[in-house]
């Protein structure tokens, strides 16, 4: 099993930076992905960003750009670093761990509000 837990969700104005973190526990050395989504009210959980054991890293077309992740597999870490946030961005963001042998993980989510 895998525990995660997000951290670093808040309240930020249009324009701003904020940077979200997620710290796996438990059996991680079988994580190969760490990933970030969201889900804005009333709508699905989609896709942001992914990094994976070897440092490669993919993302949303769309947020390319003004999202970076980076992950520290030796940490069972990764990070979400957000800038030029937008209204748009307003979601919940959920931290996923794919492990080896298929098993998914899921974090409880951080909320991040951007507004003025």
């Amino acid at each position: 099993q895998v525990q995660l837990e997000e951290s670093g969700g808040g309240l930020v104005q249009p324009g701003g930076s904020l940077r979200l973190s997620c710290a796996a526990s438990g059996r991680t050395f079988n994580i190969w992905t760490m990933d970030w989504y969201r889900q804005a009210p009333e709508k699905q959980r989609v896709f942001v960003a992914r990094v994976n054991r070897d440092g490669i890293t993919s993302y949303d077309d769309s947020l390319k750009g003004r999202f970076t992740i980076s992950g520290d597999f030796a940490k069972s870490t990764v990070d979400l670093q957000m800038t030029t946030l937008r209204p748009e961005d307003t979601a919940v963001y959920y931290c996923r761990a794919f492990a080896y042998g298929g098993n998914v993980y899921w974090g409880q989510g951080t909320q991040v509000t951007v507004s003025s």
